[in-house]
This record gives C-alpha cells, sequence and structure tokens, in this order.
C-alpha cells in the first residue's frame, strides 16, 4: 500500500513538471501541435488517396450493371486522348451474339472506346476525346438530360450500308470543353479528315462513360464509331459486357463461358478490375511508396519535433535535477509532455482531415472526372492517431533519457 501511494505521488509530481512546462513553452508547445498534426494530416490524406482510388475502381465498375466482362487478352489502359481502354477484342459483334445464346446470358453487349478527334466546325481546330460505341439504343447508358440513341441500323447486319442516326451523348466535361449544348452539331472521326466528314448532333447527356473513365467522352452508335475510325472490316471492341438472367447462378455462367470460349478472358467485376489495375502495377507501387513515405516522413517530423522540443528545455530540467528531482521522475514528465503532444497533435491532423479531403475531392472532380476520389475509413484515422500518440512518446522518453544522462552542470 505504501509503495503504491509513493508511486502516485511520483506520478502526481511529474505531471506537475509537465504542465508546468507546457504552460512555460506555449509558443513552442503550440508549433509542436501544428506540426504533428500536420504529419497526421499527410498519412491520412495519402493513405485516403490509395483507398479512394481501388473503391472508385470498384464503383465504376458496379454502377455499369454488368455481372460479367469478356476481353481478349490483358485490359491496358491508354493516355492517348486523355485515357481509355486498348480493343484488342476482334469480330465483337459475332462473339456478343454467340455469347448471348448462351444458356443463363440476358443479354452481351460489346463496348468499344477509340480515341477521336472532335470539332465544332470542319475548318476549325479539333480536340481528342474518347469515342465509345455501343450497339442499339445504348441501355446501359444512363442519360441526365435530354434523349437516348434512337439506334444503331447503320450496322444493317454486318453490311455497314444502313441509315446512318449521325447521333451522339456527351457529358458535361466534353460540353464544356466544345461550349456545346443539346441540339448542336460537331464533326468526329477517327483521323482529321475523317472527322471533318462525320456530322453528328448531340441528343443528350450522359454521365456514364466519364465517371467509367474519369475522362470527357463523346458516346455513338457502335457501327458509326468503326466507320468513323475506319475499323468496320475488325469490329474491335475492349469488353463484351453480359449480364445473366435473373436467378441464374453468374459463377456457373462463367465457367460454361470460358470452356465454350477459351480464348477470351471471362471475368466478374472485381476481377475485372483487378486485371485493369494489374496493368497499372507502376502507379499501384508509386502510390503504395506515397503511404510509406509519408508514414516515415510523419514518424520522422514527429520523433524530430518532439525531441527538439525537450532538448530546449535541458536548462530546466538540469535545475530541476540540481534541486534533487531524480532521473526517474525527470523523465517521466518528458513522456508526458509526448504523449500530451501527440495526443493533441494528432487530434487536429483529425480535424483538419474532413475538409481536406473534400477540398482534394472537388480538385480531382474537376481535373479527372472522378468525385470521392480521396476516402478515408475509421482505420485510417484511429493508425494515423495511433502513430502520433506512440511515436510521441517514444520520441520524448528518448530525448528525456539523454537529457537525465547528461550532468546537470553541463547545461548550467
Amino acid at each position: 500500500m505504501g509503495g503504491l501511494r509513493a508511486a502516485l505521488g511520483r506520478l502526481r509530481v511529474a505531471g506537475g513538471i509537465t504542465v508546468g512546462q507546457l504552460r512555460h513553452h506555449r509558443l513552442r508547445l503550440g508549433l509542436a501541435i501544428i506540426g504533428v498534426g500536420l504529419a497526421v494530416l499527410a498519412m491520412t490524406l495519402l493513405a485516403g488517396v490509395g483507398m479512394g482510388v481501388l473503391e472508385t475502381g470498384e464503383q465504376q465498375f458496379e454502377a455499369a450493371d454488368r455481372d460479367l466482362w469478356v476481353t481478349a487478352g490483358e485490359t491496358r489502359l491508354t493516355p492517348a486522348g486523355g485515357g481509355g481502354f486498348e480493343n484488342s477484342l476482334t469480330d465483337s459483334r459475332s462473339v456478343a451474339a454467340e455469347m448471348e445464346g448462351q444458356d443463363g446470358v440476358a443479354n452481351a453487349v460489346p463496348l468499344a472506346f477509340e480515341t477521336v478527334y472532335v470539332g465544332t466546325d470542319s475548318d476549325g481546330d479539333f480536340q481528342t476525346f474518347i469515342g465509345t460505341g455501343v450497339p442499339g439504343t445504348g441501355s446501359i447508358v444512363q442519360v441526365s438530360e435530354g434523349e437516348r440513341l434512337s439506334g444503331d441500323p447503320h450496322y444493317a447486319e454486318g453490311s455497314y450500308d444502313g441509315e446512318r442516326t449521325n447521333e451522339v451523348l456527351i457529358d458535361e466535361e466534353t460540353a464544356r470543353a466544345l461550349d456545346i449544348e443539346i441540339g448542336d452539331t460537331i464533326h468526329a472521326g477517327g483521323s482529321l479528315a475523317a472527322a471533318r466528314n462525320n456530322e453528328f448532333t448531340v441528343v443528350g447527356v450522359s454521365p456514364t462513360f466519364e465517371r467509367m473513365l474519369g475522362a470527357p467522352t463523346v458516346v455513338m452508335p457502335l457501327s458509326e464509331l468503326h466507320q468513323a475510325t475506319g475499323t468496320t472490316q475488325t469490329e474491335p471492341a475492349t469488353f463484351i459486357t453480359i449480364t445473366v438472367e435473373d436467378g441464374a447462378d453468374t459463377d456457373a455462367v462463367q465457367t460454361a463461358l470460358s470452356e465454350s470460349h477459351p480464348e477470351y478472358e471471362i471475368r466478374s467485376n472485381q476481377e475485372q478490375l483487378e486485371a485493369v489495375l494489374e496493368e497499372q502495377i507502376l502507379v499501384l507501387a508509386a502510390g503504395g511508396a506515397l503511404i510509406v513515405l509519408a508514414l516515415v516522413a510523419g514518424v520522422a517530423l514527429t520523433h524530430t519535433l518532439l525531441t527538439l522540443v525537450i532538448f530546449q528545455q535541458r536548462a530546466a530540467f538540469a535545475a530541476l535535477s540540481a534541486q534533487g528531482i531524480s532521473s526517474s521522475l525527470l523523465v517521466a514528465s518528458v513522456v508526458g509532455q509526448g504523449l500530451a503532444i501527440g495526443l493533441i497533435g494528432g487530434l487536429v491532423g483529425l480535424v483538419l482531415t474532413p475538409p481536406a479531403v473534400e477540398l482534394l475531392n472537388r480538385i480531382a472532380a474537376a481535373v479527372v472526372g472522378f468525385d470521392g476520389l480521396v476516402q478515408t475509413a475509421p482505420e485510417i484515422l484511429a493508425a494515423a492517431l495511433a502513430v502520433a500518440i506512440v511515436i510521441g512518446t517514444i520520441a520524448a522518453a528518448l530525448a528525456g533519457w539523454r537529457v537525465s544522462r547528461t550532468p546537470p552542470l553541463e547545461h548550467l
């Protein structure tokens, strides 16, 4: 009992020293708290970016409302025209028709993404956009304003001599870039010459593929995209998207399609996302390196700040030591300072995180077209706060131990 009282007494003394030092060095305390807060903010934001990229990718594939994705080999992203996918699946219409006849398949829809030149005047300047080809009325395309595409009669069962609709859907970013609206006409094609000879009317606004690709798009009937890009002979597509019938087992349909079409990769939403990300391993590695760097930098900054704070109090600690205060009490008081600074600084960083996330998401939405690209989770916030508290406490303890080992006269 006596030992416990003595320990509590020493703890009260150490706490009193801690509070006294913090009150006496308010400016230094404030700067240290801000520094720790910024370190925590850096960790939460960079980790939030990494999580947001994966979450956004999953959401975009889920939003497409498809069950399976068919590709011919690897799914490669291309930076041409601001981004998109390479078209490697040829004779896409025929392949889609064969798969649609499979038991359990409700529909199979080929989608093509090609870089196209787009302008408002055949004799004016042209910009590059992602041209998206969809068969039929494009039922998988969400239209926020105007009308859907009226169909794809130009295909004419593969003869490409049917009547052209000359209709396109645009997204809001494309509308701003070209200063156009529903009812306006544009020129589009896979080359400048083709673009000047292909005139389209804007019939609606759709955010579907801008959200999926994170870049401005122009959506048109698949056959008209093939005609405008000179690919009617090969009919390439990036994907064939498949929806299974109600009540059908998606895994069983996937297995059956894989067996009947072994030359193609048939994946679920999650598998297709992983396949896309595998092609971006350098980007993911860079993102992972940034997260690790943020952690290391946060640890280093927190350690350095707490070490400096304690080192600058060495004269005061030397005076206390000369008055008979034991080294263990001094170290305990220093640990108290580290714990307080780490805790308060960590909380400051957490308070700053939500507005910083909102700001970055607004910038990301304006620049790349993705909403919610930076996302946080309780696990990320808790980990950042734990790093601030643990590293702050350890750094202060080490600094206090070094100060306590130095003879008081060297500091007085």
